[in-house]
């Protein structure tokens, strides 16, 4: 399952951990985060930040959208709103490693089936 971190959850992620022990459930690093995966298509850098913090890297897929919800350029930065990859080239404790994760890693690993595909294409173009 994945979400589209534009959304709340980052923001709230202390009372659905607070929910999830008043309801007597697992830990959600333990319960939730084995199968529920937050895109980047947040649009500033503030929010990107925070999903960065407050989810770890192996459930973060990068997500870039063609036409975004918000086609403008932000006049803060000059930069397209929906230029997602900038705010995560931007934060400064990912590592080159979380980085390959969140590009590409995280979604072979989710989509496996289209990981193998892709396997298959690449070492067609190779030999």
């Amino acid at each position: 399952m994945s979400f589209d971190s534009g959304g709340a959850v980052p923001y709230h992620w202390g009372r659905y951990r607070g929910l999830a022990q008043d309801m007597k459930r697992p830990l959600l690093k333990d319960y939730l985060l084995m199968n529920v995966f937050f895109d980047t298509c947040v649009y500033h850098q503030p929010g990107t930040d925070l999903l960065a913090k407050v989810i770890p890297v192996e459930n973060i897929l990068f997500a870039s959208e063609t036409i975004g919800a918000v086609q403008g350029i932000d006049p803060e930065t000059g930069h397209y709103y929906d230029d997602t990859r900038r705010y995560i080239d931007a934060i400064p404790e990912l590592t080159p490693a979380d980085r390959q994760r969140i590009y590409e890693g995280n979604a072979r690993a989710v989509y496996g089936r289209l990981s193998n595909q892709l396997d298959k294409q690449f070492s067609h173009q190779l030999s």
